[in-house]
Parts: C-alpha cells; sequence; structure tokens
C-alpha cells in the first residue's frame, strides 16, 4: 500500500479562544506539514481523543510535546489531556494570513 504523503503546507483556522490574544476566533494560518515543532513555537496536534488543536508546543518531554493554551483559563489542553506524542503534531503555524497577515 502506498504512503499517502501531505503537501508541504497547508491552512488552518482557529476556533474558541483558548489562543487569545495571540490569536482569535476565525483566524485562518498557514501552517507547515513537513517543519518539526521548536519549544515556544504554535502547532496544529490531534490529542488522544481524537480532537485537532491549535495550541503553543511548550516543551518537549520524554513522552512527547507538552501543548498550553495561550489563555489558560479557557480550552483544553496537555494540563488535561497529557503530553501530545510527537507524530500527533501534524503542522507548525508559520503565520496568521488573515485578518491582519502576519508572522507568529
Amino acid at each position: 500500500m502506498a504512503e499517502t504523503r501531505r503537501p508541504p503546507y497547508g491552512w488552518a483556522r482557529v476556533k474558541g479562544a483558548s489562543m487569545e490574544p495571540t490569536l482569535t476566533a476565525g483566524d485562518r494560518l498557514l501552517v507547515s506539514h513537513r517543519r518539526r515543532p521548536r519549544p515556544g513555537e504554535v502547532v496544529v496536534a490531534r490529542f488522544p481523543d481524537g480532537t485537532l488543536a491549535v495550541k503553543r508546543a511548550a516543551e518537549r518531554r520524554t513522552t512527547g510535546w507538552w501543548l498550553l493554551s495561550d489563555a489558560p483559563d479557557v480550552g483544553v489542553d496537555s494540563r488535561h489531556r497529557g503530553p501530545v506524542r510527537d507524530e500527533a503534531v501534524v503542522a507548525v503555524v508559520l503565520a496568521r494570513v488573515w485578518p491582519r497577515p502576519r508572522r507568529l
């Protein structure tokens, strides 16, 4: 069976308020599917329950990435669900492209 390859770049859309003030609901993001995350970067990751989320990669632990919300009182992150495996981090956010473009 042939392996399905992801394109190098893609798009993501922010839902909810967990990444405020950095990102707000409705923001459109340019992401890299091939770049490896570094601590402090914003990533798109899949939690073990299947939820796809935009979070900050706080630190790399032996069991995976510890992901946090920029607004700690809003949303769910690794404090609630634990670390996320390396392969579950599906993209690194490069820039917000809408409504006001800027690098993250």
